[in-house]
């Protein structure tokens, strides 16, 4: 593949829910720029950009692949990205990278609502989007409703392109309302011929509403409209391709991507009305280690700066980092800062991909999308960087684990490298997280639900040869006291020679849990203790509190004042005090009242106003208590409220069943509660039974 300028660039993501036929898409995108001699099928397994065995086994997408295509003199790089929004952060990140979309919508089954979210998200943001109406050829597609559902949504921003020539509800072809010619199907080809009497009064009127958008984006044009005179046809061109760039036009076209219909059609319409890499505004970055923002001119004469989007670890290639150069001109052995780390690297291998193609190249202009091998130190989400004038470029937000899953290998030769496994798992996918929680001795994997759990347990298996076993995450409880209590501790040991010996009367006071774990202080007058002895006392206090008394959690919330005591000149040592500290602890609990503690998350739940009412009830049922509410833009609210971590285990799980998978949310931990005394026995009894 030859090198490209950036005017001749172009960048798109195609998103859609899944079976919408975004691979197919691409496959015929492939096949009728001559990239590939035969086009590949899902149910085949040879897709190019469906290549993992993950993807292959169920036949969706779960990673964003790169298809470039060579275009009419032009480079187009798409970018497929899964259309589970359970991996919604390979979306974002992908977005953060191009200048348009392509949403891929069934039209066989109508707009679902993760097309709508995607949509309303894109159309909310003014990004150049054109959106595809695929399957026409099918049985039952409605047409007429799904243009009415998209105005619901997107309003006077769509713009049908292309019209379906529909004979009762049998696709026909359709007509370029900006060329005014038809393409219809004879034979199985799709034929070029000029407008039907019988089509000519339908498609001028909706030709006339184009021309109208078109001149509303000019005063001149404006003028000349109202003056009669009629638009030509590149003032109309220009018109929508403003339009468009804006945001305040989003092209609608029609076809069938398993039979190639509508494919050349889509890529003119990239080519002519979807932006070039340097048509949009510079990109913002910041200077290292400063708030102070700077912009970098899409150019290849302005300094470097290119964002990793994507990293893949290959068992035999190695790490693979996806780059976005942003600015200036990214070459094969040249030496560029990772802008965040401040360290130095050389670019040995320059490629481009096609899925898992590697071609290899020698210089990436700005506005080009390529890869880069075997670079540990280049991460997702970093910026390369001209030595002398370095920026970071930052990218979007990767969302935290909402849901987790503890798992153990079966095999126990695997304990050694399933942390291995696990980090390169982090590597590839940043919205995936592991931790070993030391307290429960679970190994916790979290994810944005469970599907997305359910892939990297696969490529577990698949690619590390690990299999696990899964259970319940355990909770994190903490043990407290609620009273004032004093008591003696008294620990004697004598066995001939040396014995032990120490006396300590402690008081103990309830402290805010949330503020300070522990306190320790004296209060000894006459010397009764021993200045050498007071840390050894503290000390054995705070081994002790590592396992409470109620179920074995740590004991936090406590102060404890040395007042009193005894010692022996001889017997007396560091160790007798220390069990003297436990002793007198373990004295106190029948006044000290203890108790459990729980912890209490903060969440963020966004949800679309139809369901506020009853992820509000929801939330109440689980104890939760809810802090606020914020409108935000495209007909959202987001509520925040406090609630039990027990609570919400499976939230994400429940939440997407009631918002018919809209619903978002966010967790974090914000302090401990005292749980219900009516919960206690419960959790005493399942902790206490583990430990038996």
């Amino acid at each position: 593949m030859k090198q490209y300028n950036t005017e001749k660039l172009r960048a798109l993501a195609v998103v859609g829910a899944p079976g919408s036929g975004k691979t197919t898409f691409m496959e015929s995108v492939l096949f009728k720029t001559g990239a590939i001699e035969k086009k590949g099928s899902i149910e085949s397994k040879n897709t190019v950009s469906d290549y993992l065995n993950e993807e292959k086994d169920h036949q969706s997408s779960i990673s964003t692949s790169i298809i470039p295509v060579e275009y009419n003199g032009f480079k187009i790089n798409f970018l497929d990205t899964p259309g589970n929004r359970e991996l919604i952060s390979e979306v974002d990140q992908a977005l953060s990278v191009v200048k348009g979309a392509i949403v891929m919508i069934d039209g066989s089954k109508g707009i679902d609502v993760g097309s709508e979210q995607f949509l309303a998200d894109l159309g909310e943001a003014g990004f150049p989007t054109i959106i595809y109406l695929n399957k026409m050829d099918k049985e039952n597609v409605k047409f007429d409703q799904l243009i009415a559902k998209l105005k619901d949504i997107l309003g006077n921003k769509v713009v049908p392109f292309l019209w379906p020539i529909l004979k009762g509800e049998d696709f026909q072809g359709y007509v370029d309302l900006v060329d005014m010619k038809t393409r219809v199907l004879e034979n199985g080809k799709v034929v070029e011929k000029e407008v039907s009497p019988e089509l000519q009064a339908e498609v001028e009127d909706l030709r006339e509403s184009i021309i109208e958008g078109v001149a509303e984006t000019s005063e001149d044009l404006l003028d000349k409209y109202f003056g009669g005179e009629e638009l030509t046809r590149d003032e109309i061109i220009g018109g929508l391709r403003s339009g468009v760039l804006s945001g305040n036009l989003m092209p609608v076209v029609v076809g069938s991507a398993l039979k190639n219909i509508g494919i050349l059609d889509l890529l003119e319409i990239i080519e002519k009305y979807m932006p070039a890499p340097n048509d949009l505004k510079p990109i913002q970055a910041k200077k290292p280690k400063s708030d102070e923002v700077c912009e970098r001119e899409t150019s290849d004469d302005a300094p470097l700066s290119a964002y990793c989007f994507k990293t893949v670890v290959d068992p035999f290639i190695g790490t693979i980092s996806f780059i976005k150069v942003f600015s200036g001109t990214l070459e094969s052995g040249q030496r560029v800062d990772v802008a965040n780390s401040e360290e130095t690297i050389k670019i040995n291998q320059l490629a481009l991909m096609r899925g898992k193609e590697l071609v290899d190249v020698e210089k990436l202009h700005a506005g080009d999308i390529g890869i880069i091998t075997k670079i540990e130190e280049v991460f997702t989400g970093c910026t390369l960087a001209d030595s002398k004038q370095p920026v970071i470029i930052e990218g979007p937000e990767i969302p935290k684990a909402t849901i987790y899953t503890a798992i153990h290998p079966r095999n126990k030769r695997d304990e050694d490298k399933i942390s291995t496994a696990l980090h390169k798992l982090a590597i590839e996918d940043p919205s995936f997280e592991f931790k070993r929680n030391r307290e429960t001795a679970q190994l916790l994997i979290g994810g944005q639900g469970m599907a997305h759990i359910g892939f990297i347990l696969e490529k577990l298996l698949n690619v590390y040869k690990v299999e696990v076993d899964q259970s319940e995450p355990k909770i994190v409880y903490r043990e407290t006291i609620k009273r004032k209590a004093e008591a003696e501790g008294r620990h004697k040991k004598q066995s001939g020679g040396s014995g032990q010996f120490g006396v300590v009367k402690i008081r103990f006071e309830p402290m805010d849990p949330n503020e300070k774990d522990f306190e320790f202080a004296e209060e000894i007058h006459g010397g009764s203790v021993p200045r050498g002895y007071w840390p050894a006392v503290e000390k054995g206090l705070i081994e002790h509190f590592q396992e409470g008394p109620l179920a074995g959690f740590p004991v936090i919330g406590v102060r404890a004042v040395l007042y009193d005591g005894q010692y022996h000149s001889v017997d007396s040592n560091e160790i007798s005090f220390k069990l003297a500290a436990a002793l007198a602890f373990k004295n106190a609990l029948k006044d000290a009242k203890p108790t459990i503690l729980e912890p209490i998350m903060k969440i963020e739940v966004t949800v679309r106003d139809e369901y506020v009412g009853d992820v509000m009830g929801d939330i109440n049922k689980r104890r939760g208590q809810v802090q606020g509410m914020e409108p935000l833009p495209g007909g959202k609210q987001k509520i925040v409220a406090e609630v039990a971590e027990s609570e919400i285990i499976s939230y994400t799980i429940d939440l997407k069943a009631m918002t018919q998978g809209t619903g978002v949310f966010k967790r974090e931990f914000v302090r401990y509660e005292e749980l219900p005394s009516h919960m206690m026995d419960a959790v005493i009894a399942e902790y206490t039974k583990e430990d038996e």
